[in-house]
């Protein structure tokens, strides 16, 4: 996996190395921090581009993310894209939960589905929940998924 920051420049440690140094220098600078990962997904005719974001917010303070984009040829269901997206999003959650625990930062996993029937992403709602939730933890869907919803979103072209 590629993670850069914001402005493009490549992150050059691991990604848990990344978060870890990032941590201890928003703790050391006095900031209370927590992190909410999120993916999004676009379809272009049989490419799907997926981004996924590590979103640390500063409460009162804004915040910053690093982004990884993949893309994939599988042809996937909306459904499928959707636990695929939640399941790429938990995957990164696992990977820094021993450094968020180490520090105590609080984590929520944003997911890209509406809460509305209206909306076909629903279709996957009760099984993401049920899978981030058993995965132990937090879990927000739209409107208050703004790491998939938002930060993700602008990351897939």
């Amino acid at each position: 996996m590629e993670w850069k920051k914001f402005n493009g420049q490549l992150i050059g440690t691991s990604i848990i190395e990344e978060v870890e140094r990032t941590i201890i220098k928003e703790i050391e600078s006095g900031v209370k921090i927590r992190i909410c990962i999120g993916t999004d997904s676009q379809v272009y005719g049989n490419i799907t581009e997926f981004a996924t974001v590590i979103v640390f917010i500063r409460p009162k303070n804004g915040g910053f993310m690093y982004i990884n984009t993949e893309k994939s040829k599988i042809n996937l269901t909306i459904k499928e894209r959707m636990l695929k997206e939640v399941a790429m999003s938990i995957a990164i959650a696992y990977e820094i939960l021993p450094v968020l625990e180490l520090y105590q930062i609080d984590l929520e996993v944003h997911a890209d589905i509406n809460t509305s029937p209206m909306y076909k992403s629903n279709t996957a709602l009760s099984e993401a929940m049920g899978y981030t939730k058993g995965m132990g933890f937090e879990f927000k869907s739209k409107p208050n998924a703004f790491a998939s919803s938002y930060c993700a979103n602008k990351m897939v072209h």
